[in-house]
């Protein structure tokens, strides 16, 4: 399979196809350019090197939401969100999106309320989402 954002041939594991899937959606379906999606970028988490699956900028370059794919067969349960959370300490962006290619949740997190509430879709990238 063809990453269009990475630009090669990729192995495809469960993961990367809901990984490239979701990155399909997110072009085609909800406007997002290539060129403000990151796939696999690194982060240090407790002195540790991890990846975040997708990370979505705003035409500013400034981050503003974070995608962490699984594979179908993984449950999105309270251990999933508590890894995507603990990847939004480093980056701190306000769309945060958990999916398994079958179940997507998104939320949007508010740092100064210091609450999230779920939304019932993804935000278009032309909903102003972190241009506020």
């Amino acid at each position: 399979m063809f990453d269009e954002i990475r630009k090669k041939e990729i192995l495809v594991t469960p993961e990367e196809w809901v990984r490239q899937h979701f990155i399909r959606f997110l072009i085609g379906h909800k406007g997002y350019p290539k060129s403000l999606i990151k796939v696999e970028g690194g982060l240090k988490l407790h002195g540790m090197q991890r990846r975040s699956d997708i990370l979505l900028h705003n035409n500013n370059g400034q981050k503003i939401g974070l995608v962490e794919c699984k594979a179908p067969g993984v449950p999105i349960d309270q251990k999933v969100f508590e890894q995507a959370a603990n990847y939004n300490m480093v980056h701190k962006v306000q769309l945060l999106v958990v999916t398994n290619g079958l179940t997507t949740y998104q939320a949007q997190i508010n740092f100064e309320e210091k609450n999230y509430k779920f939304l019932e879709e993804l935000p278009a990238y032309n909903s102003g989402l972190g241009n506020r």
